[in-house]
């Protein structure tokens, strides 16, 4: 499947190790992730060379060719949410998967949309457990 990863990139890159554990682990699952440089350390960096402009039409396009958009929301991102609600506008099924003691906005655990799952993790193995048996499951 073709999945858009989304994570936090300027909120916060805590939880950076999980994003690139969940990243490999999908792509080692035949996946294809055109986001997947978003869980490497030098996002930022190439990022910022990118104009807004640029992001938003590139990012736009690659969720409306996703089949899934896969969301790590353990840290807030205004980006991420807007991701989510662009690929739910859109009729994209959407996985928003967080960390078990991190609070997530009630925009997000509140939205009553059949396309939202969401799910909550102890560990990164479990993460990926998760992602896997909910992409097999689609």
């Amino acid at each position: 499947m073709n999945l858009y990863f989304a994570c936090s990139i300027t909120g916060g890159r805590e939880f950076e190790p999980v994003y690139q554990e969940i990243v490999a682990a999908l792509m080692a699952d035949g996946h294809e992730i055109p986001t997947s440089h978003l869980a490497q350390s030098e996002v930022m960096e190439k990022e910022r060379i990118l104009v807004p402009q640029d992001v938003y039409e590139r990012d736009v396009n690659w969720i409306k060719n996703c089949d899934v958009l896969i969301a790590e929301v353990s840290v807030p991102s205004h980006g991420v949410g807007y991701e989510i609600g662009y690929a739910l506008t859109i009729q994209k099924p959407v996985l928003c998967i967080h960390k078990k003691e991190r609070r997530v906005s009630k925009m997000i655990t509140g939205n009553p949309d059949q396309a939202l799952t969401i799910q909550e993790y102890s560990t990164v193995e479990e993460a990926i457990a998760q992602t896997l048996t909910y992409l097999h499951n689609l």
